[in-house]
């Protein structure tokens, strides 16, 4: 494919705050994510025909890994905002001085992550799922660090083109990806020729060159194209104190939302394996089959973020209000067919992860599953209010907010019931996912009050002074909003 053509989209054509220039931005980052979130379940399928140990620990491990690079990961997503309300001002030195700096964290970041593998098997053994499953955590833990550093620039590097609304690119990179992990992912865990198979190390080792041929990929793109002089990424490359602390004020608020919402469901999950190995390896395949319907929501939510940081950037937020409540209905209508597909055919997801044996423990396994893709349909619509109004807030700058409200209500409506009902009641398995449904009840929520409390129409995380048009004070209706 030509390289004009990843980026072909014309935005002179796109009436801003439309539903097309919605569809415009999202709908490639709808495929991006949605490539990611059936690489994650491929790599579960495999697992599951390697092992139900392998699927177990596969969860676990994975959501810790995540929840110790979640800061880091955060705050390289916001530099999506940053580029957005800059391009939005018309300021294109700042938006390379802002990939930059988050370039720097990333490296940063990256190398410190690494000090976690030393430590994994203590922590692993302090978690105290069964010894079996403690060793292919560890394994997978492990492996999974070395990729934190390429994941990081990866992401930040992503923000050149998402925060500009130029997401065909994105797309067309994570897609390379996902095919370069999805190759290796059966070649690593089965083997093939001389390549002996590894199993759950397999998957480990897989996503990691994945990682690092992702960024690979955006690195050529980026300095092989027009923009790289355009936007003088090649000039503005130096440190910027004053920028990256500002990056630093906003992202580690950000950074940390991520880390509290992984870690209150890696602790979720810690729970649930304490419970038994079957209820662990359930809560697995329910996780990730949910994560066909999320995660590429979690692209319109990109979308939301930074077209409302575009519009903040132009002092035009009325604009951004209607972007964000057609988002809410568009993703609110793709969760309710997900929730319909999880309660009425549950089967036809659950068929791919059958092994060709099928053993008494794994029809336990299969049971379980069906009864917690229920609980998923229930919070289908919640989770679409939390992405869509969490995102088009953090769009503006309020990041402090969505930290502090997502800590308060998940550690009083999930940790804390979670490990409660874990000690104490019969029905662990079904008690936790009620506990796991509330909060993300409450959440989404709260991010709608906030949302129409109109607070973050003037915010911005950039310069006041690069601010283009005067913030509009008048609040329209919904119902004006939707047309």
């Amino acid at each position: 494919m030509d390289s004009s053509s990843l980026e072909n989209q014309n935005d002179s054509s796109v009436r801003p705050g439309s539903l097309r220039e919605l569809a415009h931005v999202a709908i490639p980052l709808v495929l991006s994510c949605g490539s990611l979130s059936i690489m994650h379940v491929v790599d579960r399928i495999f697992l599951s025909w390697w092992s139900t140990d392998a699927v177990a620990a596969a969860l676990p491990a994975g959501m810790i890994q995540w929840a110790i690079m979640s800061i880091a990961m955060g705050m390289a997503t916001y530099v999506n905002t940053f580029v957005a309300q800059y391009e939005g001002a018309g300021q294109k030195q700042y938006v390379s001085e802002s990939v930059w700096q988050g370039f720097y964290l990333a490296l940063i970041w990256g190398a410190i992550l690494l000090l976690g593998i030393p430590l994994s098997s203590t922590f692993f053994h302090w978690i105290g799922h069964a010894n079996e499953i403690q060793v292919l955590e560890v394994d997978y833990f492990s492996i999974l660090c070395l990729g934190s550093g390429p994941s990081l620039i990866s992401t930040v590097l992503s923000c050149f083109y998402t925060g500009r609304s130029k997401t065909m690119v994105v797309m067309w990179v994570n897609l390379a990806g996902v095919i370069v992990n999805m190759i290796l992912d059966y070649l690593l865990i089965f083997g093939a020729g001389p390549i002996p198979a590894m199993g759950i190390k397999g998957a480990a080792i897989a996503t990691v060159l994945a990682n690092v041929a992702t960024m690979a990929f955006y690195a050529a793109i980026i300095f092989a194209r027009h923009e790289a002089r355009e936007y003088g990424l090649l000039n503005h490359y130096h440190w910027n104190q004053s920028l990256l602390m500002r990056l630093i004020r906003y992202g580690f608020p950000n950074g940390m939302l991520f880390f509290v919402d992984i870690v209150g469901f890696t602790l979720f999950v810690v729970l649930v394996g304490r419970i038994g190995k079957i209820e662990l390896a359930a809560t697995t395949i329910a996780f990730n089959l949910n994560s066909l319907a999320f995660v590429p929501m979690m692209g319109v939510g990109t979308a939301v973020m930074t077209l409302v940081g575009k519009r903040i950037g132009e002092g035009r937020p009325q604009l951004a209000v209607k972007t964000t409540w057609k988002a809410f209905i568009v993703s609110a209508s793709y969760m309710a067919v997900f929730a319909v597909i999880y309660v009425g055919v549950p089967e036809i997801l659950l068929s791919p992860y059958q092994p060709e044996v099928m053993t008494d423990e794994f029809q336990q396994v299969r049971q379980m599953t069906v009864v917690l893709l229920r609980f998923a349909a229930l919070f289908s619509f919640f989770d679409a209010l939390a992405v869509i109004f969490g995102s088009a807030i953090r769009g503006a700058g309020d990041t402090r907010f969505c930290m502090i409200y997502s800590l308060i209500t998940g550690w009083t409506i999930m940790v804390i019931p979670t490990f409660l009902i874990w000690k104490y009641a019969d029905e662990k398995i079904f008690g936790s996912w009620t506990a796991c449904t509330a909060y993300i009840g409450v959440l989404g929520f709260g991010y709608l009050i906030r949302f129409q409390a109109g607070h973050w129409k003037k915010m911005r995380v950039i310069e006041d002074h690069f601010s283009t048009v005067e913030v509009e004070e008048h609040e329209q209706p919904i119902q004006e909003a939707l047309s």
